[in-house]
């Protein structure tokens, strides 16, 4: 059931993949996927992503964000699993996925909006999580309105509308591990 927000919408389901389906994806993910330590360069510095990351698509599909572009790799078995549940569940099609592997709570993502040009005006952002509860905050940009997400195993945030346009979201750092 979707949940209407100022200027946005979004779905969050916290069973979304059932516990045998999340462990046997997770397994594989951490197996199949090609993870890396991307970076960015700042002020003259490189510096690293607080997490692991992974782009996979449709071929010839490419994503750019902090001044780095990524050509998507092959889709897997499991994550074209995962993308055939999402497009029967909520009839959209799904090209390219960005995958983050926080390994600890120091892994992080800062406030962002996915809004880059070719995502589309109003894209459709699916967030599925394996592993370990991690916090997921959205916050808007106008009024600082914030609502906070505990993705577990197997949930799924799906943001839509005019969401990135309004909204930014990030996964902060936590203590836990």
């Amino acid at each position: 059931m979707s949940t209407i927000i100022a200027n946005g919408e979004y779905i969050h389901q916290i069973d979304y993949f059932k516990n045998i389906d999340a462990e046997d994806l997770m397994s594989d993910l951490e197996n199949s996927v090609i993870w890396r330590q991307e970076k960015l360069k700042m002020f003259g510095k490189e510096i690293y992503f607080p997490r692991l990351m992974a782009f996979y698509g449709d071929q010839n599909i490419s994503y750019s964000f902090s001044r780095n572009t990524y050509n998507a790799l092959p889709w897997t078995d499991s994550l074209i699993k995962i993308k055939s549940k999402l497009e029967s569940d909520f009839n959209f099609p799904f090209n390219s996925v960005l995958l983050n592997m926080y390994r600890s709570g120091k892994d992080s993502m800062d406030w962002h909006q996915d809004n880059e040009k070719e995502l589309g005006e109003n894209p459709i952002i699916a967030s599925v999580n394996f592993g370990a509860t991690r916090k997921f905050q959205l916050r808007n940009i106008n009024s600082r309105e914030m609502i906070n997400f505990n993705l577990g195993h197997g949930s799924l945030l799906l943001m839509k509308g005019e969401t990135q346009h309004y909204w930014q979201h990030r996964v902060p750092k936590t203590k836990q591990e």
